[in-house]
C-alpha cells in the first residue's frame, strides 16, 4: 500500500485544515495509507507522526489554524537535520509528501524532492506573495477579516471625527492592504510597492475635512513604516486626531472563507492525484480559476507583480 504524509509549515493560514481534510480523504478514497506529520518540518525531523483516518479530519473544514500544528524549523535547514528527516521518512515507510505553506516551506519541499522524496507543495500564506499563483490559501480570509475591522473602526472614527491608521500584515507584499483597502473603502492605502508621500495623505485628509467628512481610513502594510510615527506626523501637519489600530495575528485566525475552502479542497485533491500519477517537485496554484501545477523552483522564481490597475482603481475611488 502506498503511504503519503502531509504536513503544514511556517505561518498558519485559514484554509489549511480544509486542504488537510482534502488530502487525507482523497488518499483514503484511493486506498492510500495517510500519515499526519505534526509541527511541520520539526515533526518530520523528530518523527511526530500518526496514521490518519476519516474521523481524523471530521469537522475541520470550517476551522482556522492547522490541526497538524506548525513551526519554523531551523534544524531541518541544517545538513544533519535534513538527514534526520530523510531517515524518518524511510523508517515510517513514507512514499511521498504533501506539504502546505509559503515560500520557505515550498523551498524545503523542493529540497526533499531533489533528495528523491516525491513531494507536492500547496501554497498557504495570507500574504499572497507568491508570483506564480493568483491567490494563495488564506489570503481572501485575511482580507475579509481586515474589511470587517475597517467597517467597525470607521464607525467609531466617524463618531469622534478622527483619522485611523489600520496596520495590516504584509512586510514585502502589499496585497492585504490593497485588496482590503479597496473593498473597505479606505481613503489612503500605503504599500511597499508604491512610494506614497505623506503630504498626499494629508491633502486628502484636509479636503475630506473641508467637505464635512468625519473619518479617514488609512490602510498601512506593516513593511512600509511605523504606524505610530506616521500618526504623529499627520497630526503635526493637519491637527487631525489620528489613531492607530494594529490588527496583528487576528488576520491569521478565524473561519476560512468559502473561496479559501474551495481552492484548498481542490488543491488537496489534486496534490494526491499528482503523486499517484508519479509526479514530484510540483507546486500547485490557481490561474484564471483553474488549478495549475509547475516545478517548485520555477514557481518560486516567478516575481510577484503588484496589481497596479487595482491600486489605480482605489486611488480614483478615494478622491
Amino acid at each position: 500500500m502506498k503511504t503519503i504524509g502531509v504536513l503544514t509549515s511556517g505561518g498558519d493560514a485559514p484554509g489549511m485544515n480544509a486542504a488537510i481534510r482534502a488530502v487525507i480523504r482523497t488518499g483514503l478514497y484511493h486506498g492510500v495509507k495517510m500519515l499526519g506529520i505534526r509541527q511541520g518540518y520539526t515533526g518530520l525531523v523528530n518523527g511526530d507522526i500518526e496514521e490518519m483516518n476519516l474521523s481524523s479530519v471530521a469537522d475541520i473544514i470550517h476551522r482556522g489554524g492547522t490541526m497538524l500544528r506548525t513551526t519554523r524549523s531551523d534544524e531541518f535547514m541544517t545538513e544533519e537535520g535534513f538527514q534526520k528527516a530523510l531517515n524518518i521518512i524511510e523508517i515510517f515507510g513514507i512514499d511521498s509528501l504533501v506539504i502546505l505553506g509559503g515560500d520557505g516551506t515550498l523551498r524545503g519541499a523542493s529540497e526533499l524532492a531533489k533528495a528523491g522524496v516525491p513531494t507536492i507543495g500547496i501554497p498557504c500564506t495570507i500574504d499572497n506573495d507568491l508570483g506564480y499563483t493568483d491567490y494563495t490559501i488564506g489570503f481572501m480570509t485575511a482580507v475579509e477579516t481586515v474589511v470587517d475591522a475597517i467597517s467597525k473602526i470607521r464607525d467609531t472614527s466617524t463618531s469622534h471625527g478622527r483619522a485611523n491608521i489600520i496596520e495590516v500584515m504584509g512586510r514585502h507584499c502589499g496585497d492585504i492592504a490593497l485588496y482590503a483597502g479597496l473593498a473597505g473603502g479606505g481613503e489612503s492605502i500605503i504599500v511597499p510597492e508604491v512610494d506614497t508621500k505623506i503630504d498626499t495623505i494629508c491633502q486628502k485628509l484636509i479636503r475630506g475635512r473641508n467637505r464635512g467628512k468625519l473619518h479617514h481610513i488609512i490602510v498601512l502594510a506593516e513593511g512600509v513604516g511605523n504606524a505610530y510615527d506616521l500618526a504623529k506626523e499627520i497630526y503635526a501637519k493637519t491637527g487631525i486626531d489620528t489613531r492607530v489600530t494594529v490588527l496583528g495575528h487576528i488576520q491569521r485566525g478565524g473561519t476560512p472563507s468559502t473561496f479559501d475552502r474551495i481552492i484548498a479542497s481542490e488543491m488537496g485533491r489534486k496534490a494526491v492525484e499528482l503523486l499517484l500519477d508519479n509526479n514530484s517537485g510540483k507546486a500547485l496554484g490557481i490561474k484564471c480559476n483553474e488549478i495549475i501545477n509547475l516545478n517548485i523552483d520555477e514557481a518560486l522564481s516567478i516575481k510577484k507583480e503588484f496589481n497596479v490597475n487595482l491600486y489605480e482603481t482605489a486611488q480614483i475611488l478615494s478622491i
